[in-house]
């Protein structure tokens, strides 16, 4: 475990990306995909292997995603919207919930943003002081990023766009890698450097792009020519990015092209790490990586992120760096509203409002059990979701506002099926586990204030 120095807050690197599934990573099980720098963190700290978010209600799940993460709270809690039950909530984050990094700010941390903020520009004027290649749409090509300088206005009207030509993940990681450089605060820093990778287009730059060949790559037990069922999403741009039936080998192609986008930005990120190691800092520097969701590409007949199976909900959560344990893997159920509440906790900011998220530090330090019983997931008016761990229970909608959808149930049992391939809501002998998980989800919805509670 590395030590905190006496009487200094740690600084905090916080890495996001956008679209990375949490099993695609080396340390999280996928034996295809090289990942040695975050394999790296994960060994010289916590992997909490077991993190799901909390959902959206509208199909571009990484917006109500990063809120969730920069609020700790639920987003019928935390963004805008006229009428939640149409659907219609905004990305706004509302002006009184405070985020993360404004929080650290006000602790007395330098605040400093690279990237994406796909969330309204005051929530991100209120955060942050300062900032580099600022992203404020939800994706681009990777080599035509318009991107904008720090205002200290907050206001960044279209007008000072620019277009920036160099690989989106290498953009990024220069301008992190010079801040660390050329930080000479005494004050410790929050660096929030928002990846727009592994998102398509997925057009990795070469070697990376010929590492993985597609007649390598296997297809996932649940790959599927189609989904089985109406879901309530199977015409959104994301089920359109692939030929309807799957095709075994365009699948493949997609995940070849995924897991490159993977790697170059692994790699990346090890440019950050010896900047800090370099900088003589490492050694106090809270490294946190995540992503804003996770993605089909083939598995169940989808492409996209829109449903409640592991491999869109579950993302990668890593956090190595001063009072955390070495090597530690978490098997325990956690959510990404949990993020902001432990990054607090380990950094010793008090939080000036309660979350929705708890934090994850007790469960790292082994004081505890369990933090949560069970996790749920929203998607839209159509989908919802609850997990103990073991047991699975999807509930789907027929949805009055679009007229797509089914009104039915899945369940499975993680423990025997992590691929979730066989529905066991219709057995007798699953009706304890059904019960409970449907009862569970019907609370967790009243407490979060879900239009369908």
């Amino acid at each position: 475990m590395q030590e905190k120095q006496h009487g200094k807050r740690p600084n905090v690197v916080f890495l996001i990306a956008d679209d990375h599934r949490g099993e695609a990573l080396g340390a999280f099980g996928n034996t295809i995909v090289q990942t040695p720098i975050l394999d790296g963190l994960a060994n010289s700290g916590v992997s909490f292997k077991h993190t799901h978010i909390f959902g959206g209600l509208n199909g571009a799940v990484c917006a109500p995603s990063r809120a969730c993460v920069n609020t700790g709270k639920s987003i019928f809690h935390t963004l805008t919207g006229e009428d939640l039950s149409k659907c219609d909530q905004t990305f706004d984050i509302r002006p009184d919930v405070k985020l993360m990094p404004q929080t650290m700010r006000e602790a007395g941390y330098c605040t400093h943003a690279i990237g994406k903020w796909h969330n309204d520009k005051p929530s991100f004027a209120r955060s942050f002081e300062g900032g580099d290649k600022l992203f404020f749409y939800g994706m681009s090509s990777h080599t035509k990023v318009p991107v904008q300088d720090f205002d200290p206005t907050g206001a960044y009207p279209k007008e000072r766009e620019y277009i920036e030509e160099t690989f989106s993940t290498e953009l990024f990681t220069d301008a992190a890698v010079q801040f660390v450089e050329s930080y000479d605060d005494e004050r410790p820093f929050y660096l929030y450097v928002a990846y727009t990778a592994p998102h398509d287009p997925r057009t990795a730059p070469e070697p990376y792009a010929a590492m993985y060949q597609r007649d390598q790559i296997p297809l996932p037990p649940n790959f599927m020519k189609e989904h089985p069922f109406d879901n309530g999403e199977m015409s959104v741009r994301d089920e359109n990015l692939a030929s309807l039936p799957r095709d075994a080998d365009e699948v493949r192609q997609h995940i070849a092209d995924y897991y490159a986008m993977i790697t170059h930005m692994d790699a990346e990120i090890g440019r950050i790490v010896e900047a800090l190691q370099a900088k003589g800092i490492y050694e106090n520097t809270l490294i946190v990586y995540t992503a804003d969701h996770g993605l089909s590409i083939g598995q169940h007949g989808l492409m996209g992120k829109q449903n409640l199976y592991e491999h869109s909900i579950r993302i990668p959560l890593i956090m190595s760096g001063p009072g955390l344990p070495q090597g530690k893997p978490i098997e325990e159920l956690s959510s990404n509203i949990d993020i902001f509440p432990t990054v607090a906790a380990i950094c010793d900011v008090e939080l000036s409002e309660k979350t929705d998220g708890v934090s994850l530090l007790p469960l790292a330090a082994g004081e505890c059990d369990t933090v949560r019983d069970v996790v749920c997931s929203v998607y839209k008016d159509i989908q919802r979701m609850a997990t103990d761990g073991q047991w699975k229970l999807i509930r789907y909608y027929r949805s009055p506002i679009s007229d797509t959808g089914t009104d039915c149930v899945q369940l499975f049992n993680l423990r025997d099926d992590p691929w979730e391939t066989t529905d066991l809501s219709s057995r007798a002998d699953c009706a304890e586990p059904m019960e409970w998980l449907t009862a569970a989800l019907e609370n967790w919805m009243r407490e979060m204030s879900d239009f369908l509670g």
